[in-house]
């Protein structure tokens, strides 16, 4: 693969993630996939065995060294990219969100070659400026532009519990 067409296809990830503002890096959801987009095509099995999947790497790794993307496990548990443009509102409704799920995930690699999962905890990874603009925002604002995506990321509210009465 030349350069200009990794150059291409790494453009055209971050626009993708950008327009889509949340998407997932490769599994099936209720939202896009990035692996799919790439491939033109739903993916059977591994992306990794895919024609494509050198290809769906290099966009993968450019969507998540852009700087305006976080990666985490917002959607269904599944590696999520988050485009910047989202940021204030997870940060403002990030009461109402898993907070386990609002972690940055990224992987290192070992000396041995081996790879480490690794992660911050949420709100480590907010930027100050992230976290003032969140606050500037009001919580309809940030329900607005989180409108498509909070039905399937809130954390499920759970019913209220009948009170029992303890045996006697």
């Amino acid at each position: 693969m030349t350069r200009q067409v990794a150059a291409g296809g790494a453009a055209r990830a971050r626009r993708f993630v950008e327009r889509h503002g949340i998407v997932l890096q490769a599994a099936r959801g209720a939202v896009p996939s990035l692996a799919e987009h790439i491939a033109g095509e739903p993916i059977r099995g591994s992306w990794w065995g895919h024609p494509k999947g050198q290809e769906i790497f290099l966009a993968s790794q450019a969507v998540i060294d852009s700087g305006d993307v976080l990666v985490c496990r917002l959607v269904g548990d599944k590696v999520t990219y988050v485009h910047r443009r989202l940021w204030p509102a997870i940060v403002r409704l990030s009461a109402r969100l898993p907070r386990a799920r609002l972690a940055r995930v990224w992987q290192e690699h070992t000396a041995a070659g081996h790879h480490r999962a690794r992660r911050a905890a949420f709100p480590s990874w907010v930027p100050p400026d992230v976290a003032a603009a969140a606050a500037r925002l009001s919580e309809e604002d940030a329900e607005r532009a989180l409108a498509a995506w909070l039905p399937l990321v809130a954390r499920a509210r759970r019913p209220a519990r009948a009170r029992t009465r303890a045996p006697r």
